[in-house]
């Protein structure tokens, strides 16, 4: 049974979340902490007592953003400990995904919270923590084999589909709960709204929660270009470049889009330069 601690600023998401998790079997109790402050302090607290103190917390479920502190500065203070909490974030961006994982995190569950998504990673704590006490399995005559080489963290997959790129070639989108993989190949241009995108393909759109200038970096070598503040456009997509009264557009399949003065001259010379070859 888990000992739970949560930590949000908000306070109804922090008692949403309580109401989630107090609601599993698996959850033998779950406070709550408003701040970094507060969190450090209790967190601290069921250190010095150990892991079979009173005070115990087996895990930590943990916003990103909040005033002070972060939630990736508490997950770093903790990484200095012989025996810390596990660390599931609980976040409403999914950039940050990376650096939770380098911080060893168990999870990391995008807001709004769903309960089976919650349940998922209730599930993820209760199987890394049995493997922590069941200890290293004994030892078989294969292993005394050469071990394969070890994949680079920079070329694994992402521990979890919904956060990041599942590969190169592949975003993660959500839609009504169900997480598909959507080929970079297949978005012909990307519109921002806010904080987030809206993916272009043929078949249709899909809204992520990343922000238009990240998937700009992260994309620059894929062929997409900024043509204007809201839009971001697959090269090799573009079907047509129109100037008309000293406004630019371009058309992408049945989309017309409108690219702002400062992008006009670059958008020209690449096409030209993708033209000639």
């Amino acid at each position: 049974m888990l000992r739970v601690l949560a930590v949000d600023d908000e306070k109804p998401l922090l008692e949403e979340l309580l109401y989630l998790l107090r609601s599993d079997p698996r959850v033998h109790s779950a406070d709550g902490a408003s701040d970094a402050t507060e969190a450090l302090r209790r967190i601290t607290r069921a250190l010095e007592t150990g892991p079979d103190g009173a005070d115990g917390i087996d895990v930590v479920f943990l916003d990103i953003h909040m005033a002070g502190l972060t939630g990736l500065d508490i997950a770093r203070l903790l990484a200095g400990f012989a025996r810390p909490p596990l660390i599931v974030f609980v976040t409403a961006h999914e950039g940050f995904a990376v650096q939770a994982f380098d911080l060893k995190a168990v999870d990391y569950v995008l807001k709004p919270v769903r309960p089976e998504r919650l349940a998922e990673a209730v599930r993820r704590v209760c199987a890394q923590l049995d493997r922590s006490t069941q200890g290293p399995p004994a030892a078989s005559p294969e292993a005394a084999a050469p071990a394969a080489p070890a994949v680079p963290a920079a070329r694994r997959p992402a521990p979890e589909p919904g956060v990041a790129d599942r590969a190169p070639d592949q975003i993660a989108v959500e839609l009504g709960g169900v997480t598909r993989f959507v080929a970079i190949d297949d978005i012909a241009y990307v519109e921002a709204q806010g904080d987030y995108a809206r993916l272009h393909t043929d078949e249709g759109s899909h809204l992520v929660r990343i922000p238009l200038s990240t998937l700009e970096e992260r994309w620059a070598a894929r062929g997409f270009v900024r043509i204007h503040r809201r839009h971001l456009v697959a090269l090799g997509r573009i079907d047509e470049l129109r100037l008309d009264a000293g406004t630019t557009t371009v058309r992408v399949g049945s989309a017309e889009l409108q690219v702002s003065r400062r992008h006009a001259r670059e958008l020209r010379d690449l096409l030209m330069r993708q033209a000639t070859g």
